[in-house]
Formats: structure tokens, sequence, C-alpha cells
């Protein structure tokens, strides 16, 4: 049996205030719910392989319930991988292939995590802070993550207050340095600082690109940003290529497509080209939609 090269793309995202995931074509049709009942569903990650989708639910910020769980794409078999009491906010969420493993960003608890995919060796890699006066500070909030394996580096967001302008994009190595702790770890730069509230991000690892989204106000906020990965420090200024978010939220490259994808919490979900032009809603108006997935599934032809 010969196996095709084509493949079929698909767009997930959650439905925060209803917690709902939903998939769609990448146009914006063919809708279909996949699974309700998440509670405060905000990071969402798919591995086409096994056709899994993975999802973090923020839960109540004031009752330490936050929690990950997985479910099939065609919404059966859903098992909760990290119950309640383990982490705290989770954010957004990145399923690494190269390792299986998953990692999120934990707001409140201040934490950028990972574990297997069975939820199995949890890790807490970045600690920004501990207990519950430190955790009031925004500043020390971490929301949104993403992987560079050629450089070996993890980056995350962590916003700052409302409009501060106290946003910043940190990394560190993937791995921890030998006998480093998460709460000090040695290797841990500001990457880029200033922002307004810097939210998700991802990677364009083909031409070395860092994407995100920023939920302050305009003319810097509600926006999509981009800038050079290998950028000198003097050279990382943001470029923003889109507007006029309503608080925006995810977003996911298709960079084969030259496409991004974004959401915002007045209920829209967003495409356009990578430099921000050929902008189009795919949905309007549904809720406050939080994280996106892009997925290319191989097909299979005899």
């Amino acid at each position: 049996m010969a196996l095709s090269l084509a493949t079929s793309a698909k767009l997930f995202y959650l439905e925060l205030s209803a917690g709902h995931i939903y998939s769609m074509n990448t146009d914006g049709s063919d809708r279909k719910l996949i699974a309700a009942n998440c509670h405060l569903p905000d990071g969402i990650a798919v591995d086409a392989e096994k056709h899994h989708i993975y999802w973090t639910n923020m839960g109540m910020p004031n009752l330490n319930d936050g929690s990950i769980e997985r479910v099939d794409i065609d919404g059966n078999n859903r098992i909760t991988i990290i119950p309640a009491g383990v982490t705290h906010t989770p954010k957004q969420l990145h399923f690494d292939k190269a390792s299986r493993k998953l990692y999120w960003a934990d707001r409140e608890g201040m934490r950028v995590m990972r574990s297997n995919l069975d939820g199995s060796k949890v890790e807490i890699l970045v600690q920004t802070g501990e207990g519950a006066a430190d955790s009031r500070d925004q500043t020390r909030w971490c929301v949104g993550v993403a992987l560079d394996h050629e450089s070996g580096y993890m980056y995350w967001t962590q916003k700052g207050p409302d409009n501060a302008g106290l946003g910043r994009i940190c990394r560190a190595s993937i791995e921890m340095p030998a006998g480093a702790r998460a709460i000090d770890r040695p290797d841990v730069e500001v990457w880029l600082d200033r922002l307004p509230e810097p939210i998700d991000l991802e990677i364009d690892t083909r031409n070395r690109i860092l994407y995100w989204t920023d939920r302050g106000d305009p003319p810097r906020g509600n926006t999509v940003n981009r800038t050079p990965i290998d950028a000198d420090a003097e050279n990382r200024a943001p470029e923003i290529v889109f507007t006029h978010l309503m608080e925006g939220i995810g977003i996911a490259l298709d960079v084969t497509g030259n496409t991004m994808f974004m959401t915002d919490l007045g209920g829209s979900v967003y495409s356009a080209h990578l430099d921000g032009t050929d902008k189009r809603v795919l949905q309007f108006a549904q809720g406050n939609v939080s994280g996106i997935a892009f997925v290319e599934f191989p097909s299979k032809e005899g």
C-alpha cells in the first residue's frame, strides 16, 4: 500500500465562557463541537499522530483547581491527565513532538511546567515567585510558552498588569542547568521587555521568527507582533503585523501556507498572511475565544 504525502488541515479552538472545544476547516467552515463542560479552558495542543487533543482548564484562581485534560479528536475517551492541585492556573499549552511532552505556563502559580503526555513526571522548569503575596504581582504571571529546539531555548511571557507596559518575554534553556533550581536558575534572560501585555507565543522555526499576541490597549496592544528570534538585543523591536483584536489571546501558525490564525476574548477567530495582509474573520461573536491550534493530519491513500 502506497502512502500519500497529502495532508488535511484543521483548526481547533476553545470557547472560554461556554467551556467548549470546536474544530473547523481553516476557512471557518464545517465547525463541530468536540467537547463541552470544560472548566474555563485556555490553552490547546494537538498530537496529530495519535489524534489526541490536550487542553488546559484555568479553573478558579482562588481555588487552585486548574487541570489538563485529553480527548480524542472525535470527542471520545476524555480523561484528566493533570488533576486539580498539581498546577494552579494553566494557560498556553505546547505539545513538543520531539520529546513527546507537554509544556505549559501557570499564571498564578508563577511557573513554567512540563510533563509526559500521560501526566506523569510533572516538572517545574521556571518559578518566578512563591506564596500569596508574589502571586498578586502580575509581573510574575507566566502566560504563554513556546520551544525552539534549534537554539535550545524555551520562551515564555510574563504579562504584567493591565496596560502597564511591564510585559516581558523571557527565555531559558529547555533543560535545567546542572544543580540549578526553578526559583533561581541562572540562565533566565529577559529577552524583550516594556511590552503592553504579551499573551501567547508561536515560533516560525523555518524562518526563525517569534510571534505573539498582546492584549494591552492600542496602538501597541490588541495586536499580533513578531521579531527575528536570533536578533541581537538592540534589534528585537516588535513589528506589529495585525491590529484591532478585542483582547487578543491565541495564535497558531501555518508556515507552509503563509497563514496565521488568531483569537480574541471578543469572540472572533481570524486569519491573515504571516505579514498581516489578507485579513479574514473566520468566526464572529462566539463568546470568549481563547486558545487555538493549527493541525495537519497525514492522509493515507492506497
